[in-house]
């Protein structure tokens, strides 16, 4: 029946939804990220070719990137008036219709970026008033109109590097928006930059990318660039022309990017002599060529930072910097270098940062040492083997150290030994298999220390960390930790953030870490997770822990399982994250320690079911994962009141109960992605649940496959029919209502003209049952029951009783007498003719009226048909006319087949009565029917 009712409504909700799909909270390509001030529409990467048409028309972010989009159409997005942020990236874009964005009022950001478009007309961007950045870089794009930026008068950062413009004049529009300050015209085909191809007025654009452009002059006649901060001129042809009539033009120039392995020294000359440049990018230098390009750069007087990227350099000898006294930041990226002699940083009095990743540097270069006012050092992605005492000496403002990704085996203890204000050090991606006590000397302000991705059998032991009191982040996952069983993190008394990879999990690890928040364990075997009435809980000595995350790499041995005391301590965890850690059944009492414990993450497990027990601790749970299990229902999680987020990716859920969506009233998001969703009868009301209701997003819910049958594999979960599933309603009620009316009518029909009939069957039934309880060999209680009307009485009791009780001695049954007080009447009835040879009817008309003499007398008849004895005697008292006995058909019958004594005629015969009723005796003596 509960099937019925829910497929008889579906017709009614699906007529609802044809004319109001706004009623639907799932969208059928796209998933809605709301906050209190924005709500976003996320539908990239759903290989989508058009515009949705359901997105809401309060949205402020669409993101639509990684499609297959190839048209915007004027009609997509005239109903989006309040977006604020458009997003088409990554798609296949080849037409924008005229005012396709008219309607965009509030459009502040738009990004067309890596697709086909060609040409921009002097409507594509009309309505965009409020625009600020725009991005179309990576398309096709050769024909700009020359009107096609002039209304957008707030842009301010306009992208169109990797295009195929030819000449700056098609993007001039561009350099007289009053409020533009960013332009990138890079990677296309522009030959020539000459100032008289722009606007006269001046342009207030303050960085210009004009790099991977084969230009050959670059040409400046007027003063138009007053603002121009920054320019980027990176691998341009070999014989570029810098004429700059007056180098006043540029007099806010403070960045510039140069390079190509094919540009001459003058023509870096040219563009370096500007006395207010305070950065210089150099790329692509050759071995030729660097060191005179290098000294010219830092001849420039005002010139704080230098960089120096994917280049040649090899060798950095004790000349190429001699000049550069007032660096402050210098980074030779990708450059190649092999080695820096002993002198080659002398000179650099002011630096406080040195970058030297991802090069070929074998060892700490010597050159560093002495470098008091360094505070950042980069030696990252390089092939340094070992560290000796003096490879840091000196540097006493050194604050973060990176040897990240070398291949450093072991860390001596004195390599630290001057780096009293290191704030970070990262160490990860070597090959560390010991600290050597590396950090006993006194680091009294190392905030981030990480040791990530070392040795498989990195030891760390009793003291390593002592000194280490400021310490508040520590990362040591990698492999298998050999930790000492205890004492191990003594003196972090101020450790935050923990990262750890251990096999051995007790509670003496984690000694002296009573102030850590945040803890996230790789485990590799766990020999001790079962209960041990000697060991207390391993995390019950971190009351302030907030965060917590267990991933188990590999597998548990047979027969060992997580303690359910294993959280206990954790009185106000927020998060806690279980991986590959829980692969039999959760104990109900595993949560009952965690009790403020918001956002539950539980992947990657081997159970198909939890009890619904568990959660009964967390009731203020609000985001549940339980993606990659085996979960064949969701029943166990009813009740979950503040739950707003549930994600059950790859399961094994096939059969959906939407009932239990109604008992998790704050769920806002649903994720059942990847789960083998059958598309029969028993999903009907989940279908409907997901199609109707308007609070719960159903993540990718038009996108879900069916799974079984095998018929509708091909199909979508929301698309298969249902029309099988239900029956008309309608039908059934008009059906029924028919019927009821007619049954009615055929009781009354039958109840006006059969009553008297229908009480003889009934009495008849009556007889039958009591028969069936009665034996045959029963002995009888009276000789005659007598049967009379109270109209009648004084002829029974004078005329009757005298003879037959008196004289005759026969034992007689009178209602009046002999009934069993207390018990029905139609009981009394039959128990008197039942118990009884005979039964003598004393007939007149008043019996004839009577309502329970009709009954004795039907009785009898019934006793009569069914023993075929003749146990009915008719006395007469008056003569009654044939036609008076019609109505009641069974007397009638029996006078017509029965002999009975008539009284008016009897009585002027005194002895005729009395012979009649002693004949009678004694043949009843001899047999028991006559």
């Amino acid at each position: 029946m509960r099937l019925i009712s829910q497929a008889g409504t579906l017709f009614f909700l699906q007529i609802i939804l044809f004319f109001n799909c706004s009623l639907s909270f799932s969208f059928k390509n796209c998933t809605i990220e709301s906050s209190e001030e924005m709500k976003e529409v996320l539908c990239q990467s759903r290989a989508l070719t058009e515009i949705p048409d359901d997105i809401p028309t309060n949205t402020n972010v669409l993101d639509m990137s990684f499609n297959n989009i190839s048209e915007i159409k004027r009609t997509d997005l005239a109903h989006l008036s309040e977006l604020v942020s458009l997003i088409f990236d990554h798609n296949s874009l080849k037409h924008i219709e005229d005012k396709a964005f008219a309607n965009l009022k509030e459009l502040k950001t738009l990004r067309l970026s890596h697709n086909r478009l060609t040409n921009l007309t002097d409507q594509t961007f009309q309505g965009l008033d409020q625009l600020r950045s725009l991005y179309l870089h990576f398309n096709r794009i050769s024909r700009v109109s020359p009107h096609a930026f002039q209304s957008m008068t707030n842009l301010h950062t306009v992208d169109l590097h990797q295009n195929f413009i030819y000449n700056v004049k098609e993007v001039a529009t561009l350099f007289q928006l009053p409020n533009i300050e960013h332009v990138s015209i890079g990677l296309n085909h522009i030959t020539s930059f000459d100032s008289d191809d722009l606007p006269l007025n001046t342009t207030k654009v303050k960085s210009l990318g004009l790099a991977n452009n084969p230009i050959r002059k670059f040409s400046l006649k007027r003063d138009i660039f007053s603002f121009l901060r920054s320019i980027d001129l990176v691998s341009s042809t070999r014989h570029i022309e810098f004429d700059v009539v007056n180098k006043t033009f540029l007099r806010s120039l403070t960045e510039i990017s140069l390079g190509g392995f094919y540009m001459s020294i003058d023509a870096y000359n040219d563009m370096l002599h500007y006395t207010s440049l305070q950065k210089i990018t150099l790329t692509a230098l050759n071995k030729d060529n660097k060191s005179s390009i290098i000294q010219s750069a830092c001849s420039v007087p005002t010139l704080k930072s230098l960089r120096v990227e994917y280049s040649l350099l090899n060798h950095i000898d004790d000349h190429m910097l001699s000049s550069c006294s007032n660096l402050t930041e210098l980074s030779f990226y990708q450059a190649n270098l092999k080695e820096m002699s002993e002198q080659s940083l002398k000179s650099l009095t002011q630096i406080r940062y040195l970058g030297l990743a991802a090069n070929y540097l074998p060892k700490v270069p010597v050159t560093i040492r002495g470098l008091s006012t360094l505070e950042t050092l980069d030696l990252s992605v390089n092939y340094i083997r070992e560290l000796n005492c003096l490879d840091f000496v000196n540097l006493t403002n050194l604050k973060t150290l990176s040897l990240r990704k070398n291949q450093i085996a072991k860390v001596e203890k004195c390599v630290f030994q001057e780096s009293h204000s290191l704030n970070r050090l990262d160490m990860g991606g070597n090959g560390i298999h010991s600290l050597d006590y590396a950090f006993a000397i006194k680091m009294s302000r190392l905030d981030t220390l990480i040791l990530s991705d070392n040795s498989e059998h990195l030891q760390i032991k009793h003291g390593d960390f002592s000194t280490l009191s400021s310490l508040r982040v520590l990362e040591l996952h990698s492999g298998t930790y050999n930790l000492s069983p205890g004492d191990a993190f003594k003196g972090l008394d101020h450790l935050k953030i923990l990262t750890l990879s251990i096999n051995i999990f007790t509670k003496k690890l984690f000694e002296g870490l009573s102030q850590l928040e945040n803890l996230q364990l790789h485990l590799s075997f766990i020999g001790n997770m079962r209960d041990s009435q000697n060991e207390e809980p391993p995390l019950s000595g971190l009351p302030n822990l907030k965060y917590l995350s267990l991933k188990l790499h590999g597998q548990y041995p047979v027969h060992v399982t997580p303690r359910p005391d294993m959280l206990k301590g954790l009185n106000i965890l927020q998060s806690f994250t279980a991986d590959n850690f829980f692969h039999a059944l959760i104990h109900p009492d595993t949560f009952k320690y965690t009790p403020k414990l918001l956002h539950l993450t539980i992947i990657n497990g081997d159970f198909s079911v939890l009890l619904p027990e568990l959660f009964e601790p967390i009731p203020n749970l609000q985001r549940l994962d339980l993606s990659s299990n085996t979960f064949r229902t969701l029943d166990f999680l009813a009740n979950l009141k503040s739950l707003l987020r549930l994600k059950v990716i790859g399961n094994q859920l096939s059969v959906m109960n939407d009932t239990l969506f109604q008992t998790l009233p704050a769920l806002r998001y649903l994720d059942l992605t990847n789960n083998p969703i059958s598309c029969e009868c028993s999903n009907v009301g989940f279908k409907q649940w997901v199609l109707t209701n308007n609070q719960t997003q159903v993540i990718n819910g038009h996108q879900y496959k069916c799974a079984f049958p095998v018929s509708q594999q091909r199909h979508r979960f929301l698309d298969f029919d249902t029309s099988s599933c239900w029956i008309d309603v309608g039908f059934i009620c008009f059906t029924s209502s028919s019927s009821l009316i007619l049954l009615v009518l055929v009781v009354c029909f039958v109840f006006h003209f059969l009553r008297f009939q229908l009480v003889y069957a009934y009495y008849l039934f009556l007889a039958h049952l009591y028969d069936k309880r009665k034996k045959r060999g029963d002995g009888h209680l009276y000789d005659a029951f007598i049967s009379f009307n109270v109209h009648d009485e004084d002829w029974v009791y004078n005329e009757m009783l005298p003879v037959l009780e008196g004289e005759q001695g026969w034992r007689l049954c009178l209602h009046h007498r002999d009934f069993e007080p207390g018990k029905p009447i139609v009981e009394n009835i039959t128990d008197a003719i039942y118990g009884s040879r005979k039964t003598i009817c004393v007939i007149s008309r008043h019996y004839l009226q009577s309502e329970w003499c009709s009954r004795e007398i039907q009785m009898a008849s019934v006793r009569l048909f069914d023993e075929k004895k003749d146990v009915l005697i008719l006395v007469f008292l008056e003569d009654i006319p044939t036609w008076q006995l019609s109505p009641y058909y069974q007397m009638r019958r029996v006078v017509k087949k029965r002999t009975y004594l008539s009284w008016p005629q009897a009585a002027r015969h005194k002895g005729v009565f009395c012979s009649f009723v002693i004949i009678w005796h004694i043949y009843n003596l001899c047999t028991t029917c006559i």
